[in-house]
């Protein structure tokens, strides 16, 4: 029987990079339900890298992740991993002091940004409606992540470093024996190792359970995501990407499409998402409603489920009451724009070793992250 040090479930973004991280220093294997990695949220996300999304926990394994975007390992990519956008949060005169507010929130973490009239703010996207932009913040800094590039790094250079990676290999099973889990896989196949990392994403918990752990309330919620045509005749490869400030809707170029969402987080259970029409239609009232697109066509449309802890920040650690389960979890949306950081610091504690100091120095400390919070 193969015997691991670390077993992790889910080849994800979570679990990829996860398993890169600790393949360096332990024998790893990487099992997947599905025939292909990633095949549900990392494979369906905007991608984009904003320091000022989500909460202030996320702002930092945000920052602490950007040295790795901007320089990877070698041999890790080949490309890029990313590509200057832009990113303009805007705001109706009824919104302005939501908007000073988040203003105030991502000036104070060191982020360079500006803050923008209406019409300056037009200027940079036309179709703007000016009723619907009193003011705006810009973060000239962010980006539009190559998902895939991110994804297939991390993978090879996890395989690379020792780590093996098996598709079509659902847990059916899972029995603590001793120190080490026993899983029995689709096919007929069990393996032991020292430790799980629940990478499992929105299955998380259902995962947890097979292995006798509580869950922890974890949440997948469904995102709806539209391609749309552009105005005709417009260049708009280098308009930033669109956030409403209070999380209405977004929009983006996207290979020469307009990359739209209602920014909806309806709760769904564990499965592979798919589009419902009442979304996509709210999708299309919000960006008509805001700008002066006329959407006579939609290319494609897909969902894909996010998945949230209670308070919204990951959680990263052993159980407090299940030796040898390791939780790696609830990156919500942010999953690719934290992915470095939350590896690195995630390895360490899974490790025991202490968490490495550019990480420190970004405020990052494990308990924020730890399953124990709840308990």
């Amino acid at each position: 029987m193969e015997r691991y040090d670390f077993l992790v479930l889910g080849s994800g973004i979570a679990g990829a990079s996860i398993a890169c991280e600790l393949a360096t220093r332990a024998r790893v294997l990487i099992v997947e339900r599905e025939e292909s990695p990633g095949y549900h949220t990392t494979g369906r996300s905007a991608a984009m890298f904003v320091e000022s999304y989500g909460n202030a926990w996320i702002r930092r394994l945000t920052g602490a992740s950007r040295a790795f975007f901007d320089a990877p390992p070698a041999g890790f990519y080949d490309h890029a991993l990313l590509s200057r956008r832009g990113c303009l949060t805007i705001a109706g005169q009824e919104q302005l002091s939501a908007l000073e507010s988040l203003i105030a929130r991502v000036g104070s973490t060191g982020s360079e940004i500006r803050e923008l009239g209406g019409q300056a703010a037009r200027a940079m996207v036309p179709i703007l409606r000016p009723d619907r932009v009193a003011s705006a913040m810009f973060e000239p800094n962010s980006c539009d992540i190559d998902t895939h590039g991110l994804h297939a790094g991390y993978l090879r250079l996890a395989r690379t470093s020792g780590a093996n990676l098996r598709l079509n290999a659902g847990v059916e099973r899972i029995e603590r024996r001793g120190s080490l889990w026993r899983l029995w896989l689709a096919g007929g196949d069990n393996v032991e190792a020292r430790v799980i990392i629940n990478a499992a994403g929105a299955w998380a918990d259902q995962t947890a359970e097979l292995a006798g752990a509580a869950p922890l309330g974890l949440e997948p919620r469904r995102r709806t995501v539209l391609l749309l045509a552009p105005p005709a005749a417009m260049a708009i490869q280098h308009w930033p990407s669109v956030i409403d400030v209070d999380e209405q809707f977004y929009f983006k170029p996207e290979s020469g499409w307009l990359l739209a969402t209602p920014a909806d987080e309806t709760p769904s259970l564990p499965m592979d998402a798919a589009p419902e029409e009442l979304d996509i239609a709210l999708c299309i009232d919000r960006i008509q409603a805001a700008t002066d697109l006329s959407v006579n066509h939609i290319q494609r449309s897909w969902a894909g489920l996010r998945t949230f802890a209670p308070d919204r920040t990951p959680v990263f650690g052993y159980d407090p009451e299940l030796a040898g389960f390791f939780w790696f979890a609830g990156q919500g949306g942010y999953g690719l724009q934290t992915a470095p950081a939350a590896a690195r610091l995630g390895a360490a504690l899974a490790l025991g070793q202490p968490i490495p100091a550019d990480l420190s120095d970004h405020g990052l400390v494990a308990e924020p992250f730890s399953p124990s919070r709840w308990r």
